[in-house]
């Protein structure tokens, strides 16, 4: 069964663009899956992390206090949490 840990939360939302800004708790990583929850903890959905930028340059991980962009598949909510799934 696979276990989530929570490595983030979601600042703000670019609908326009699908980019999320996340305030990094935890290491992140291009590859990684994610699951995106509600600010309450429910589930909404899961993706394979595919692009993340800090200041406009595209970077394979993301750092414990950083602020990052983040491309999001669907549309997401200021507050929503990010939590890594592993095997």
């Amino acid at each position: 069964m696979a276990e989530a840990k929570r490595v983030g939360k979601i600042t703000h939302y670019y609908d326009k663009i699908g980019v999320a800004v996340v305030a990094v708790e935890f290491p992140i990583l291009v590859g990684d899956e994610i699951e995106i929850r509600d600010k309450n903890g429910a589930p909404r959905f899961t993706q394979t992390v595919s692009s993340m930028q800090v200041e406009h340059e595209n970077i394979e991980k993301a750092k414990k206090g950083q602020d990052i962009g983040l491309k999001i598949d669907q549309e997401v909510k200021e507050g929503d949490l990010i939590y890594k799934i592993s095997n």
